[in-house]
């Protein structure tokens, strides 16, 4: 399983980590922390460094009742923060995490390469014609409602089917338009109660008959923290349990905040698989 990023085939037949770098005051884990560009040029160095294939920078905070962001702001935040690592740092495969079309197109255009949009392309309806015309792997994401609403009693008839049939009409229909390196995101925290959340976790599997790349994000969220009655801060024990169970069920990325963590249960996992 491969995808293709700045001409260069990403094989994803062994797992990959997706280090997680939000330009944002607000983020739920590490909103503040990289906000100047000596804190983003070490924070990449160290998750190059700790093993992470792909950065992925958000300008725009998604944890539940985030505050509206405009699109200029969003890409004062990004734009930067996409140059000077492409600068500092060429060869770094960086994935914008945005769902407007406009943000997209800039920040393929100043050095990403791969779009990762919450919303499918809910929240924009340009954003599929960007993607077709840019040519880059889009990972599309389940989430009920917006940042706003969606965990405002989020209800399903079965969550693994309403899910997985949202996923497949998606790809489906990137597909017809020409757009074929689609990644899955079920969106562990978007519109899911904890139940839901590990429902979807232990029938990861259920996705890969889909035959797109499975991104898995469940990196110290509520999911775990409130579940063993802890902080965010404190859940990267958690993270690494949950983030192993992903990988044996199909997981390809792990999008995470704590690089070297994740890429150690990678390891582990790939020499449990030679053994199987």
């Amino acid at each position: 399983m491969t995808i293709n990023c700045k001409d260069k085939l990403l094989n994803l037949d062994s797992p990959i980590v997706m280090g997680i770098l939000n330009v944002t005051p607000d983020s739920f884990y590490d909103g503040g922390n990289y906000l100047l560009e000596s804190d983003i040029l070490q924070q990449s160095k160290n998750m190059l460094l700790e093993g992470a294939t792909i950065i992925d920078i958000g300008g725009y905070s998604s944890k539940p009742g985030a505050k509206e962001v405009s699109e200029e702001e969003e890409l004062n935040r990004v734009i930067p923060a996409i140059k000077i690592i492409i600068k500092k740092y060429p060869e770094t495969i960086i994935s914008i995490d945005t769902f407007r079309s406009e943000v997209a197109k800039k920040a393929i255009e100043a050095g990403a390469s791969i779009i990762n949009d919450i919303s499918a392309g809910e929240l924009d309806s340009n954003m599929f014609n960007t993607v077709k015309q840019l040519q880059v792997p889009y990972c599309i994401m389940h989430m009920k409602g917006t940042p706003q609403t969606m965990q405002k009693e989020p209800k399903y008839d079965n969550v693994v089917t309403d899910v997985y049939q949202y996923l497949h009409k998606k790809v489906t229909e990137l597909n017809r338009l020409g757009i074929n390196d689609v990644i899955i995101d079920l969106g562990f925290g978007f519109g899911k109660t904890i139940e839901h959340n590990y429902e979807l976790l232990a029938n990861l599997s259920h996705f890969k008959s889909l035959n797109s790349p499975i991104l898995v994000g469940i990196s110290r969220k509520s999911m775990i923290y409130k579940t063993l009655g802890i902080s965010s801060k404190e859940a990267l024990n958690g993270t690494t349990a949950l983030n192993s169970i992903a990988l044996q069920n199909g997981g390809n990325i792990l999008r995470v905040h704590d690089v070297k963590e994740a890429a150690e249960v990678i390891s582990l996992n790939n020499k449990l698989t030679e053994n199987e």
